[in-house]
């Protein structure tokens, strides 16, 4: 006979154990935003302690009565994660809706859940009119989720017995990269490094911000914004609204460091100069970042849209880092410039930067791999009887690691196109703008073309539209594999 406890194979008790762990967690973390709320004395205060109690009050039960159950398959990890984000986004969202800054839940979940997943993407037409206290909690999702949710959930919260890997293997794994990449021997403290590393970035971030004159609270907004490749501003006229090229090249520097992969900053405090350089993936990234942030800044030279050669580097390279890492902060209208370098943004959404780091979309390695691959195969046309290689790190690429690929590419670009469809039926936009919203969504890089371009907002969008971008924003930031798996029958099978 079926026991409760396990359905499908599905540890239902160890389950809840976990997700009122998260609840109890996001409790505490909505207590951190009350700071600015009392310093500012907007009004905001009460709000986040009452989502803070809602979130207790759900958690806290769940995790005494189910305790003692500790023990997760890799199934449970996937249950858990994008259960897990789900459930903290709700109750993220409600700070919105009880202090009545976004009163329909609707758009506090969009918000809310764009912040998590560090897409940028928002239905605020007044940004600057938001209490302090909801303005740093909404930047500060970018900061949580920038690393990931439960990723932070394994280092801080130490529940014994638990294998914490397959937590980590459902919400970073599925895209991360064509090979396993833990580089030390236990999973805690592997996600202790990479959260060292995060938080002494973001250390540097902010003061370099402050230094150059930006209060210290919009600096550690836009730290959390940047260098978590997330996109959120505190200013209606994002980054623009500053109109500096001081703090317009910090943030280049920080998105850049923000679409490395997180491995290769432990490589390098190790001393391994030579492995960092040789790794195809970080030297593609480079190449892209400087010769298409190059190649678009002559192009709005030449257009006399900037006349200062300075001017036009700083803003190319700016947009098309920023779109590149998935950041999606704004300096200038892109949608304004030559149709080249608008060609040059769109192309940059469909590759993403590197694999293990904060952005999301489809990776530099697997472009790579992509790459060569097809360059082997076309080669096989002139050589028949060659045996086509691909070479990653000065290493053969196994076949499966390729098939891997080839499936990440075709599972994306059908959910993308897929989805266009179905938004186009229930937004009510043209099918350019549904299919832009699509990609700026599984993408999670914020702003696109058409009606959600750099100066637009999600506002417009129906309420179905709105729910479904926002399946789209979870759906993406973990990879698409680790939420559809959980709709596969093979999934609930014993």
């Amino acid at each position: 006979m079926l026991h409760l406890r396990h359905i499908g194979r599905i540890n239902v008790f160890a389950i809840a154990n976990i997700l009122g762990t998260c609840l109890i967690f996001t409790a505490v973390l909505l207590l951190c935003p009350l700071i600015c709320a009392f310093l500012y004395n907007e009004g905001d205060a009460f709000a986040l302690m009452i989502a803070s109690g809602i979130a207790l009050g759900a958690g806290l039960p769940l995790w005494w009565i189910f305790r003692e159950h500790h023990v997760l398959k890799i199934k449970d990890g996937f249950i858990i994660v994008t259960v897990g984000w789900i459930l903290i986004t709700t109750v993220s969202a409600l700070p919105f809706v009880i202090h009545g800054a976004i009163p329909s839940f609707t758009d506090a979940f969009f918000e809310t859940m764009s912040g998590f997943t560090t897409t940028g993407a928002t239905i605020l037409t007044d940004i600057e009119a938001l209490p302090h206290g909801l303005l740093f909690w909404r930047n500060m999702m970018h900061f949580v989720g920038g690393m990931g949710i439960i990723m932070l959930i394994i280092v801080i919260i130490p529940l014994l017995g638990i294998d914490r890997l397959h937590l980590y293997r459902a919400e970073a794994a599925p895209g991360q990269g064509p090979e396993t990449q833990k580089f030390l021997p236990r999973m805690k403290d592997c996600a202790q490094w990479l959260w060292v590393i995060y938080l002494s970035m973001t250390i540097l971030g902010t003061l370099l911000l402050w230094l150059g004159g930006m209060s210290l609270f919009d600096s550690l907004c836009h730290t959390f914004s940047s260098f978590a490749t997330a996109g959120y501003s505190t200013k209606n006229a994002s980054l623009g609204h500053y109109d500096s090229a001081y703090f317009d090249w910090v943030i280049i520097g920080l998105m850049f460091l923000g679409g490395v992969n997180f491995i290769l900053y432990y490589t390098l405090a190790k001393g391994g100069y030579a492995t960092l350089w040789n790794n195809s993936e970080l030297r593609t990234y480079i190449l892209l970042v400087a010769s298409l942030g190059l190649f678009v800044a002559f192009l709005l030279w030449d257009h006399d849209i900037y006349t200062s050669i300075a001017d036009a580097i700083r803003y190319g390279t700016f947009q098309v880092l920023s779109i590149l890492t998935t950041t999606g902060l704004i300096t200038a209208d892109y949608e304004l410039w030559p149709p080249g370098a608008q060609g040059i943004i769109f192309l940059t959404m469909f590759i993403g930067a590197c694999a293990g780091s904060t952005t999301s979309g489809i990776k530099v390695v697997h472009v790579v791999i992509l790459c060569k691959y097809l360059y082997a195969r076309m080669n096989r046309f002139i050589q028949p009887m060659a045996v086509p290689q691909v070479r990653l790190n000065g290493h053969n690429v196994d076949a499966t690691v390729i098939n891997g690929v080839l499936g990440y590419f075709a599972i994306h670009i059908s959910y993308v196109i897929c989805g266009a469809v179905v938004m186009a039926v229930i937004s009510e936009m043209d099918v350019f703008s549904s299919f832009m919203a699509v990609v700026a969504t599984v993408w999670n890089i914020g702003p696109s073309f058409g009606l959600i371009g750099p100066t637009e907002t999600y506002a417009h969008i129906t309420d179905a539209g709105k729910w479904f971008l926002s399946f789209n924003m979870l759906v993406g930031r973990l990879d698409v594999f680790t939420v559809l798996v959980i709709f596969t029958p093979a999934f609930w099978k014993s």
